[in-house]
């Protein structure tokens, strides 16, 4: 454990709770939880350690958010378990080839889509208000698995934020469903992935289990008061939250790519 001073310890414990929060709603917490992390421990702190600890906080909230809406949103959970596995996968195969490729030349890309992410959100309002009529089909599942699971899966392992909101979209897109039931399969998704990359830094030992088990404890509070949150007011909401996480990722991305 790196000396952190009190108030420091408590500033990361406020960015657990909101970044638990914005992620049970639409994904994307990891947008605040990561750099605050990187900012709050020490320099001589290697960055393995921050992504270590960022992940066994966010599994937690992740898993407090997707037992909330499995209680009360219309999930299948069997579906998401499958695209779960499949993300966990091409997370795999996205960390295999990132240490090869350059991640600058895809951030313009990343930026381009989600611009048009967001301009299709806002030119179709009816987007993700409510779910297709009938039972999904066996052709859109696979389609789900390929694109939620394997495609955003290896986008996680190859560069990673955004995940979660990459996935609420694709999820209401392939399967039609509802923005909240998006969201609240995305957590189950999103469980399996976190799974996945904590075993890998727990067993490279950069985990900081102390940090992280009194981060977790906030991080817990706001991914089950976000899902709550998110069930009350409905797929309008999510909306609004998931074109402002859009946007932030774009102006973070940017920033990252031409202006630090």
């Amino acid at each position: 454990m790196p000396d952190i001073s009190l108030a420091m310890i408590a500033l990361l414990c406020l960015a657990a709770l909101a970044a638990g929060w914005i992620d049970a709603v639409v994904g994307g917490g990891g947008l605040l939880l990561l750099p605050a992390l990187l900012l709050g421990l020490p320099v001589s702190t290697p960055a393995a350690y921050a992504l270590g600890t960022n992940k066994a906080v966010a599994i937690v909230g992740t898993t407090g958010a997707a037992v909330t809406y499995a209680r009360k949103a219309p999930v299948d959970v069997r579906t998401a378990v499958r695209i779960g596995l499949a993300a966990l996968a091409g997370s795999s195969a996205g960390a295999f080839f990132a240490a090869g490729m350059s991640t600058e030349v895809l951030k313009p890309v990343i930026m381009v889509v989600l611009l048009g992410v967001a301009a299709f959100v806002i030119l179709r309002p009816a987007f993700g208000t409510a779910p297709a009529p009938g039972p999904v089909t066996p052709r859109r599942i696979l389609a789900a698995i390929g694109l939620a699971g394997l495609g955003i899966g290896f986008y996680d392992g190859l560069i990673g934020p955004g995940t979660g909101t990459f996935l609420v979209l694709a999820l209401t897109a392939v399967l039609h469903l509802d923005l909240v039931t998006a969201s609240a399969t995305a957590k189950i998704v999103n469980c399996c992935t976190n799974a996945g990359a904590l075993a890998m830094f727990a067993w490279q030992g950069t985990v900081l289990w102390q940090l992280a088990a009194l981060m977790a404890v906030f991080n817990l509070a706001g991914g089950t008061l976000g899902a709550h949150t998110a069930l009350k007011k409905g797929s309008g909401f999510v909306r609004v939250v998931l074109l402002t996480v859009v946007f932030t990722l774009v102006a973070k991305l940017a920033w990252e790519q031409w202006l630090a």
